[in-house]
């Protein structure tokens, strides 16, 4: 038999069920309801359903098929109008068959009254013979300790020794089966110190763009939870259906079919301890959709069974402030964003989620378990917590939601209760930041008094500048006092060349043909080293060949200088040369230059008072 698709809705007067059955035969079906039973066969669908109120049969109920889309839908009338059915939306719970029921207590004084004697008989039931047999073996009572309890409730053990290769990849507790529930604490407690890191911390502190952004991001839920706020202030009807606000896909429904319905058989302290763990799980899943925005990526598994202990740790705890700071402590020390008001944002989001009902808590589940469906190695987290949570949370009842969520709305978490110095750290970050900003401050005002600054360095810049132009002045009256010696000796050139055309005789008297004439200056002192000018002409070049003698010249007397020309003739080269400058003493001498040799130049020396023979 095939269990159909159904979905269940309802108003004051009537309950109504729409079956899903594509491709039945529905000229042969059957319904049958009765009190809180409901049946409906037809090949090959079959539906049981434990309904949560009475309904009865009075004529009124109606039936209709929706050919097309393959929908049967029955009305019934409720048993007594007016009275509202919770957990329409608890799909697993509906499948769940009735219960056996009985008033008679479980421990009775057998009477000696035949009538007792025949229910008793009837109710005897036939004891197997043939039952298997173990040999009893006696366990030490060091190995009870041994097998450590886990999952949910604390139902399950033995787990991960079949689970070797995926247990580092799901939890973070070496030895599960070997670890009890202190040693983990313990142990977790010590990896979250570890962990924790200052700087990552600062820097989310203090660049919280990012952070502030992801704030802003509204879930279903805030929406959901305002609209119940407003329907609770136009209406003070006693019940208000939790489907109004919180429905569930076609997805999640199929989800919810699939799950096998069970019974959990818990004690007080093991219920406390559920509750407190699924806090913890909502926490972390109310964090996850906050920084991704409800676009869940690959991370999301990993972040969602990071950030709670019970997913990670195997976590078992004992009161909600316990689970605060847990909770408070991971987002600080795992996540990429690491900032107190992401753990307060998770905070009065899970609380919105405990009173918007077991409808909005289950649908939370549900998206948990479809992402660890989803991951690989996070499959083992739904058998162990999941899948258990989505079935036990259809049966509870939504008074101790309310009371849970009044509880958590109450407690208090501050950074100090973290346990990592957060306050310490803060104030030291903000006086270092306030010193920077006095630096900043400081060099601003030294920027401000640049200004003047350049003002004088401006000044002395045109100081430089006038000096600068005087020295140029200078040196331009330099130039034109060297220009009229230029003059001077060019004219003296010219002198010197009317008497090229003379024969030149040494003081013997005797004739010489050179090529290259040139002085040498007896006092080494009184030598002077200037540039020559060449002459070029062939005037120049005719005398360069005619002159054959050596013209000796000497300086002023009183230094008693004196300077001989020397005819050198070589082969293939003639020399001629030129007076340039004539150069000054500060005593009054004056001395002729020393010209270059260059080819084809005569090189003329003379003294402003030659010696005359």
């Amino acid at each position: 038999m095939i269990t159909p698709a159904f979905e269940l809705s309802q108003d004051p007067d009537f309950l109504t069920i729409a079956i899903n059955i594509p491709y039945a035969k529905v000229s042969e079906f059957d319904v049958y309801f009765e009190g809180k039973d409901f049946k409906f066969y037809a090949k090959p669908y079959f539906l049981r359903l434990t309904l949560p109120g009475r309904i009865v049969e009075d004529g009124r109920e109606k039936a209709s098929y929706n050919v097309d889309k393959g929908i049967f839908t029955v009305r019934l009338p409720k048993e007594t109008p007016g009275q509202y059915f919770d957990g329409l939306d608890m799909l697993t719970a509906l499948l769940a068959q009735k219960k056996s029921r009985s008033a008679k207590p479980l421990v009775e004084e057998i009477t000696d009254t035949g009538t007792s004697a025949e229910l008793a008989e009837e109710e005897e039931e036939e004891f197997d013979w043939e039952i298997e047999q173990t040999p009893c073996h006696e366990t030490a009572e060091s190995t009870l300790h041994l097998q450590c309890c886990y999952g949910f409730g604390n139902l399950k053990s033995g787990v991960f020794q079949r689970l070797q290769d995926e247990l580092s990849d799901v939890i973070d507790v070496k030895d599960p089966d070997l670890t009890p529930a202190d040693g983990r604490r313990q142990k977790r407690l010590e990896t979250e110190a570890t962990k924790f890191d200052p700087d990552h911390y600062l820097a989310d502190f203090f660049e919280d763009v990012v952070i502030q952004q992801v704030l802003k991001y509204k879930p279903w839920w805030v929406d959901a939870y305002a609209e119940k706020m407003a329907s609770e202030g136009r209406s003070h009807q006693e019940h208000v259906s939790q489907t109004t606000f919180v429905s569930l896909s076609q997805e999640e429904r199929e989800q919810l079919r699939k799950f096998t319905n069970k019974s959990y058989l818990l004690d007080k302290r093991t219920r406390h301890q559920v509750y407190f763990s699924l806090i913890d799980i909502l926490l972390a899943y109310c964090y996850e959709i906050c920084i991704t925005e409800g676009d869940k990526n690959v991370e999301s598994s990993w972040n969602i069974r990071k950030l709670s202990a019970t997913l990670c740790w195997l976590e078992s705890f004992t009161n909600i402030p316990e689970v605060l700071v847990s909770f408070g402590r991971r987002v600080l020390c795992y996540p990429l964003y690491r900032h107190f008001r992401l753990v307060t944002r998770a905070f009065s989001d899970t609380v919105m989620i405990l009173q918007l009902g077991k409808s909005a808590v289950l649908k939370c589940l549900l998206d948990i378990h479809k992402i660890f469906r989803e991951n690989d190695p996070a499959y083992i987290l739904n058998d162990l917590y999941v899948t258990d949570y989505c079935i036990w949370i259809q049966k509870t009842k939504s008074k101790k939601l309310a009371a849970l969520a009044e509880s958590l709305q109450k407690a208090n978490l501050t950074k100090a209760h973290l346990g990592f110095e957060l306050e310490e750290l803060e104030s030291a970050a903000l006086l270092v930041q306030e010193e920077e900003s006095e630096l900043k401050a400081v060099s601003a005002v030294s920027k401000q008094q640049l200004p003047s600054s350049e003002l004088e360095t401006s000044d002395s810049e045109e100081s430089s500048s006038t000096s600068s132009s005087e020295t140029e002045s200078s040196d331009s009256d330099e130039q034109e006092s060297s220009t009229s010696e230029d003059g001077k000796i060019n004219s003296l050139q010219g002198t010197l060349q009317e008497e090229r055309t003379a024969p030149l005789t040494d003081c013997n008297g005797l004739g010489r043909d050179t090529d290259t004439l040139t002085l040498d200056v007896s006092n080494e002192k009184s030598k002077a080293s200037l540039q020559s000018t060449s002459v070029p002409g062939k005037l120049i070049e005719e005398l360069g060949k005619k002159m054959q003698t050596a013209i000796r010249l000497s300086e002023q007397p009183e230094e008693l200088a004196t300077a001989s020309y020397t005819v050198l003739q070589g082969k293939g080269a003639n020399y001629a040369v030129e007076p340039q400058r004539l150069l000054e003493d500060p005593s009054g001498k004056e001395h002729f230059l020393e010209v270059s040799p260059k080819k084809n130049l005569l090189l003329f020396v003379g003294s402003t008072n030659e010696d005359e023979d």
